[in-house]
């Protein structure tokens, strides 16, 4: 599985702190041997400082920069070097002093790129805590701050928005409206673009919270597209399952795919796990993903086939008869699909929801209607056309 592997390619867009959760997964699921694993972790040294009195700090900026200066004589050496020892701190993996440092390092200091490099601490810091609330603040701040910042040149901004997006998959990936966020942030144009320019393995990503989450199903044709577009820039079973599907129509590619999605999916450190919301623990995302990644295939199935053989619509499911007629009656039941099932041939007949003869009329009307009044026009703009022609003769 190391073929479907990531790591080496979201590390290079992550602080090094953040890698190491991904190495301790690889660790764990026993991907790659024992010794590249440890001599790929960095070695972390704990050390012990005196802590500043930012105890002392205001929300007022001005007049905590008086206050300091007056009191303590702390001017804006000290304060810049708040934001070292925050540095130090979170070198030194005591993370969560190092949210309150960079927080008063930013109420304090003037120094706007200082600013942002703080903010980006803060978003490391609240990750590695698994605060995850206070992340997602973070993230949307530092969104906002790249959208509007004058770069000093696009590659720039553009870089900053891939980091971004590699940092937002620890937030969304764990936190309760994550399946939102992350089809909201990735599918919106500069951000899809950045995908498409430089990181287009993060379409794994989206293409699982596209398929998982029924509120965000108006996505699925734009996935789509890019994925067929990127396909010779990057492909795995998760991305090439929607392309068999939809645009190839090939269901037997789709089930094949289906089947290779489970171990991708196992063994990425952000899909491979539970994820602890709140109190609850939500359900696997690989069975989410089965779960809407079938019906995917029995949708667009039905669309094609009027009445349908279930043994036949099992092997395209990757399911057992038994599962397949008991899967198919619950959707029944809950209204999520007009059909019956006949048990004596053992095949399922969808219903045909027939138009309306009046309603076809009148629609038939209405486009001939339309279709006149525009031949009309189209005549008479031709005989008035021949007529300014005459008169110029």
């Amino acid at each position: 599985m190391a073929e479907h592997d990531l790591t080496a390619r979201l590390a290079p867009h992550l602080d090094r702190h953040l890698v190491f959760p991904l190495l301790e997964f690889l660790q764990e699921r026993g991907i790659y041997p024992e010794e590249e694993i440890l001599a790929a972790k960095l070695p972390l040294h704990a050390f012990l400082r005196k802590p500043q009195r930012v105890q002392l700090l205001r929300p007022d900026k001005q007049f905590n920069i008086h206050m300091l200066q007056e009191r303590f004589q702390i001017g804006p050496d000290q304060i810049e070097a708040l934001y070292d020892d925050a540095k130090f701190q979170f070198e030194c993996g005591y993370y969560s002093d190092v949210t309150a440092y960079l927080h008063h390092h930013r109420v304090l200091s003037t120094n706007s790129e200082r600013s942002v490099g703080a903010l980006w601490g803060m978003l490391a810091s609240e990750i590695l805590t698994r605060n995850w609330d206070a992340a997602l603040e973070d993230l949307n701040h530092l969104k906002e701050i790249i959208d509007s910042m004058n770069f000093s040149s696009p590659l720039n901004q553009l870089q900053n928005r891939i980091w971004l997006m590699h940092w937002s998959l620890f937030i969304f990936f764990n936190h309760e409206n994550g399946r939102n966020g992350i089809t909201d942030l990735f599918i919106q144009d500069r951000y899809l673009n950045a995908i498409q320019t430089n990181a287009p393995h993060l379409l794994r990503y989206l293409a699982i919270a596209v398929v998982v989450n029924k509120r965000r199903r108006n996505m699925l044709k734009e996935l789509i597209k890019v994925i067929h577009q990127e396909r010779h820039s990057y492909k795995d079973p998760v991305t090439e399952f929607p392309e068999c599907l939809y645009v190839n129509y090939d269901f037997d590619g789709a089930q094949k795919k289906l089947m290779k999605c489970e171990q991708v999916i196992l063994n990425d450190h952000f899909l491979g796990k539970c994820v602890e919301i709140g109190n609850s623990i939500t359900v696997p995302m690989r069975d989410e993903f089965f779960e809407n990644a079938r019906l995917f295939i029995f949708e667009t199935y039905c669309r094609i086939h009027r009445c349908i053989d279930i043994s036949i619509l099992a092997e395209k499911l990757n399911m057992k008869y038994d599962e397949t007629e008991f899967w198919i009656m619950n959707l029944v039941k809950t209204s999520k699909l007009d059909a019956k099932i006949d048990s004596v041939s053992g095949t399922l007949i969808m219903t045909v929801n027939r138009v309306d003869v009046h309603e076809q009329i009148i629609d038939s009307l209405k486009n001939l209607n339309t279709r006149s009044y525009m031949l009309a026009q189209s005549i008479v703009e031709t005989s008035q056309a021949a007529q300014m022609a005459h008169r110029k003769r």
